[in-house]
């Protein structure tokens, strides 16, 4: 599953639109307590971070980070890595130098981001 926080209506209707017509499951998280329900009741593979709103993408790159980096309780190894794909406006360099910082492993403007939308989703949903 693909977990994506975007404050944007119009993005996260896009994110939502191009993984359904993928194929691909995709649910949204607008906090950190949504994410960590989401890590806990589902496989999650992906998430996709809108820079827009720092302070929550920033927690949210980091739980990302964190979930992937501790045991799984029931098995006892490291839980497989979440892949982060964090975007935002090319004029907020600060905000996409720090998800660089925090490990996301792709960040893109939004420009970018719109134009790979379809390649970053199946990306993400490939196990």
């Amino acid at each position: 599953m693909i977990a994506y926080f975007a404050s944007d209506l119009v993005w996260a209707t896009r994110i939502k639109a191009c993984a359904d017509d993928l194929g691909l499951p995709a649910r949204p998280v607008r906090n950190l307590d949504m994410l960590n329900a989401r890590l806990g009741d589902s496989p999650v593979r992906g998430l996709i971070v809108d820079l827009d709103q720092p302070e929550t993408a920033t927690a949210l790159i980091r739980r990302a980070r964190e979930w992937s980096s501790t045991e799984s309780p029931t098995e006892h190894a490291a839980r497989s890595p979440i892949r982060i794909v964090a975007f935002g406006p090319h004029v907020e360099t600060e905000a996409l130098g720090e998800a660089r910082r925090l490990g996301a492993d792709a960040v893109m403007t939004r420009g970018a981001f719109h134009a790979r939308l379809a390649d970053v989703l199946r990306d993400l949903g490939r196990p």
